[in-house]
């Protein structure tokens, strides 16, 4: 699993934190298909409404992306970096994303060293466990927000609960999720 991790708030204490899981493409940004720079980033509606209520809330914030173009060999991993890097200076302080991790796998690729089926990518939990863990992360008061069934079952497999986003607008879900509705 590649990581590109981004310092977001640091954790004052020991005690394990609630935290979202949101896929990138489709739930925070448009997905447009293997975007690779920067200008490409278009915010899904509501999308930095949702960070920073949640921010306000207590809620630690991460994104868990496949990224199978570096597989495919349609961009380095730098691509997938500068995108973040570019996320995370569009957000306010208070609402950056504690971390991102991201999967460059694909048995498929056409990039040898990432033409493998590994535990990162989605729908196998890796990268959510490996934030959990590194981030002290309370299982039962965090979920995730996807757009696909393999981040439900990725959400299922590491044992919190995950949501459907459906589109529209991302902090209209949120508030509806906070609800329980």
């Amino acid at each position: 699993m590649a990581n590109a991790p981004l310092h977001g708030a640091m954790q004052q204490d020991h005690t394990p934190s609630r935290a979202v899981f949101f896929d990138r493409d489709g739930v925070l940004i448009v997905d447009t298909g293997y975007p690779s720079k920067p200008d490409e980033i278009h915010w899904i509606d509501g999308a930095q409404r949702a960070l920073i209520r949640l921010a306000a809330l207590g809620y630690r914030r991460f994104v868990v992306t496949n990224q199978s173009g570096v597989a495919r060999g349609y961009f380095e991993e730098g691509a997938v970096e500068s995108i973040h890097a570019a996320m995370q200076a569009a957000l306010p302080d208070a609402a950056r994303i504690d971390d991102f991790a991201y999967c460059p796998h694909h048995p498929g690729g056409s990039v040898a060293r990432y033409a493998t089926a590994c535990d990162c990518r989605k729908p196998a939990p890796g990268m959510l466990n490996s934030l959990i863990a590194r981030h002290r992360i309370d299982r039962a008061g965090s979920f995730l927000i996807g757009d696909r069934a393999s981040d439900l079952a990725a959400a299922a497999a590491a044992g919190i609960d995950g949501f459907l986003f459906p589109g529209g607008d991302l902090d209209r879900f949120v508030v509806q999720l906070l609800r329980g509705a």
